[in-house]
Parts: C-alpha cells; sequence; structure tokens
C-alpha cells in the first residue's frame, strides 16, 4: 500500500511544509477545495482503490483504514463515520462509479447525503465510526499510547 498525503489549496510552501512532516520520498500534492477527495483519487495514479482520511484525525488506527479497502472489494464507496454525522475517513473503488463522482463527497459531506444517493443498497459499506478533533476539548480524547503521539503533541504545540 503506497501513502500519499493531499492538502486542499496547498501552494509551494505549503506543500513543502506538509512534507517536512512526512517520511522520506512520500508523495505531497495540491488539491482543490471544491473536491478534494476526488482531486486526490485522480492524482492517485493506477490503484484499485483509495482511501482518503481527513487532517483532524490523527488517531485513526490503521486497521480502521485496511477495513475501508477490504470493504471496497463489494461496495462503490466505503466510509468511516465520524460522530457528528461527517465523514472521518472515505474510501472509493476505481474506477469512481458515476454516482460517486456525481456526489464528489468530502469529508464534511454528511453521510445522510450519500445514502440517500447511493444507487443500489449496498453501494456504500461502513466501517466502524470515529471522531474527529473539532475543537481544543476534542484533544483530550487522544490515547498518549498511540504511535506517533509524539509528533501529534509537536504538532498541536505548533514547534
Amino acid at each position: 500500500m503506497d501513502v500519499a498525503v493531499a492538502v486542499v489549496g496547498g501552494d509551494e510552501a505549503a506543500l513543502a511544509e506538509v512534507a517536512a512532516l512526512t517520511w522520506p520520498d512520500t508523495p505531497v500534492y495540491s488539491v482543490g477545495a471544491d473536491r478534494p477527495v476526488l482531486d486526490a483519487v485522480d492524482q492517485a495514479g493506477p490503484a484499485a482503490a483509495v482511501v482518503a482520511v481527513s487532517h483532524d484525525v490523527p488517531d485513526l488506527p490503521g486497521l480502521l483504514i485496511g477495513k475501508l479497502f477490504r470493504a471496497l472489494g463489494s461496495a462503490d464507496l466505503a466510509v468511516t463515520p465520524a460522530e457528528d454525522g461527517s465523514l472521518a475517513a472515505i474510501g472509493i473503488k476505481l474506477p469512481t462509479a458515476a454516482w460517486v463522482a456525481a456526489a464528489a463527497p468530502a469529508f464534511d459531506t454528511p453521510l445522510a447525503d450519500l445514502e440517500h444517493l447511493k444507487p443500489r443498497r449496498h453501494a456504500i459499506a461502513l466501517g466502524p465510526g470515529w471522531h474527529r478533533l473539532r475543537s481544543n476539548a476534542d484533544i483530550a480524547r487522544l490515547d498518549p499510547g498511540l504511535e506517533g503521539w509524539d509528533a501529534t503533541r509537536s504538532v498541536l504545540r505548533g514547534s
């Protein structure tokens, strides 16, 4: 599985700043604000599926991402719903189904909207729910025992 980082509306300086936080040789590219997930899919290159994870989900376990990839064996779209009705992660099977392209799902797209648009019962697979960090109070939900906690704390401190 290859990993890349997509930055909404990122200019050269923003992309370089994000690249400094990633593993060496991790692709970092800019995507449009109006269709960030589909732009990321378009830039991913040849693949069977792409999973995009929101920037405000630093503690999403890799196992949940794997569940989305697995679900894309039979669904057009697989999502990890967030507690507020938005989406923490979005997986898209390639080639992208016409209804998914028309829906242009983004992390703030309500799951209910996608459910309304799906053309068949099993077109969307739901992974386990997760939380997003949307306020300072949400930071208390982070588990200091998770891998990457030191990096997350450093970013939150602005250092």
